[in-house]
């Protein structure tokens, strides 16, 4: 198992710096190919939200501002884009089957972007989505939920500052769910290739199902040595303690199912991947 591609959602330049060196990190990391997608807003979405009352001359100049600061935006992320490829010195080459080097390209297309970017999701191995918080943009959240309910495929959640490694020491969330089981199968190429490996479980986070201690030697069966830890709540929070621990460890990843429980009752009530989703500082690989 490996990592050849990675899909990498470029919607503006706010987070997008840190989600690309992350992605170009985990490029050279696989020496896999990051493909870059910026999805354009479409102007004649406008049309429909402006309301009643307008003149047709009104709704033309609407679309027209709005084509506008779409290209303004797209042209700003490709140069963001180029800037980093060429500090890197990233081929910008599609990838050839038996090459293991590191390589980019860069698509703009139009359209809803939650829509395409799930679609896009679909062959890769890996999608990088910006942190939501970093970026103060929906858009990033949009992509993150598209890719964790759409896709069927792993997301990685780039922290707001990039990181110097990703994947030399790892903790594993584990309490026993399918999705849990769905985020071990995703990280076990990082995991079989990690120095230091941490299961992370409590009785306040295990669900029905396999305990942390019947983890450990199915991962010893796929060679990953790994160790068993407590999480610890921190003011009561699951969430808060997860991190705490796995920043305790010194981990620069941490693999974790997704929403166990409903998004909606993880929006009220609060839970441990709204924490994470809201706190982390490090990649987060998540899967549901």
């Amino acid at each position: 198992m490996s990592i050849r591609k990675v899909l990498l959602p470029l919607s503006s330049t706010a987070a997008g710096g840190s989600s690309l060196a992350t992605g170009l990190l985990v490029a050279r990391i696989w020496g896999a190919h990051l493909a870059a997608l910026h999805v354009r807003v479409d102007a004649r979405d406008v049309a429909p939200l402006a309301g009643e009352g307008l003149s047709g001359a009104m709704i033309e100049e609407m679309m027209a501002a709005t084509e506008k600061e779409s290209a303004e935006r797209s042209a700003s992320v490709r140069a963001l884009f180029d800037r980093a490829v060429a500090e890197q010195q990233i081929s910008l080459a599609e990838p050839k089957a038996a090459e293991r080097v590191a390589t980019a390209s860069f698509t703009a297309v139009v359209g809803r972007e939650e829509d395409l970017v799930a679609q896009q999701a679909r062959l890769a191995d890996l999608t990088v989505v910006a942190h939501p918080e970093a970026s103060g943009d929906a858009a990033s959240a949009d992509a993150l939920h598209a890719v964790l309910f759409d896709s069927g495929r792993p997301v990685l959640l780039a922290p707001g500052h990039p990181p110097a490694t990703i994947g030399r020491r790892i903790c594993v969330a584990w309490n026993g769910t399918a999705e849990s089981a769905s985020a071990i199968t995703a990280a076990l190429p990082w995991l079989q290739r990690a120095e230091a490996v941490r299961i992370l479980s409590s009785v306040g986070y295990q669900r029905r199902g396999p305990a942390a201690e019947e983890l450990a030697p199915y991962l010893a069966l796929h060679g990953v040595v790994a160790e068993i830890g407590t999480i610890q709540p921190v003011g009561g929070v699951i969430g808060a303690g997860l991190l705490a621990a796995a920043e305790a460890f010194g981990a620069d990843l941490v693999s974790m199912g997704a929403y166990s429980h409903s998004r909606l009752r993880q929006l009220i009530l609060g839970g441990v991947t709204r924490h994470v989703l809201e706190h982390a500082r490090l990649p987060i690989l998540m899967t549901r």
